[in-house]
């Protein structure tokens, strides 16, 4: 007898964690692609991966409905695992450990708003810069 898939089976608190884990491994990956003790495959794979994040042509384009997105939900999960299975589990122990401290680290909305407004306030003066200076 085949079972039932039910959405409401899987948690919501069970996909957090697991996408938790992921930001914590990926993290750990860069940590550990700056180890020495690391291999050179486990290395070059945690670089094409990060390349490919930080490209801006994907494998399969966004706007493609559903299949847009595939390549996010599929290939860099896989590709990070795989990483993650080249490293030496002791180095990649080491790394989770120093990359959850990494995450834990207090956020300051203090900084943030300053920041925010110090862009705003340049975005206004450049703004008002080039309204005073346009020929009319």
């Amino acid at each position: 007898m085949l079972s039932t898939f039910k959405p409401s089976s899987i948690k919501l608190s069970s996909i957090k964690a697991w996408a938790r884990n992921l930001k914590r491994d990926s993290v750990a990956l860069y940590l550990a692609a700056r180890d020495p003790r690391a291999p050179w495959c486990a290395k070059a794979l945690a670089i094409a991966i990060a390349a490919y994040v930080l490209s801006p042509i994907d494998l399969i384009p966004d706007f493609i409905p559903v299949l847009g997105y595939l390549d996010d939900l599929i290939l860099l999960p896989l590709g990070i695992w795989l990483a993650i299975a080249l490293v030496p589990d002791e180095v990649m122990a080491e790394c989770r450990a120093k990359a959850a401290a990494v995450l834990q680290r207090p956020i300051s909305r203090a900084g943030m708003i300053a920041i925010v407004v110090l862009w705003i306030a340049g975005a206004l003066a450049l703004a008002w810069a080039a309204f005073r200076c346009w020929p009319r």
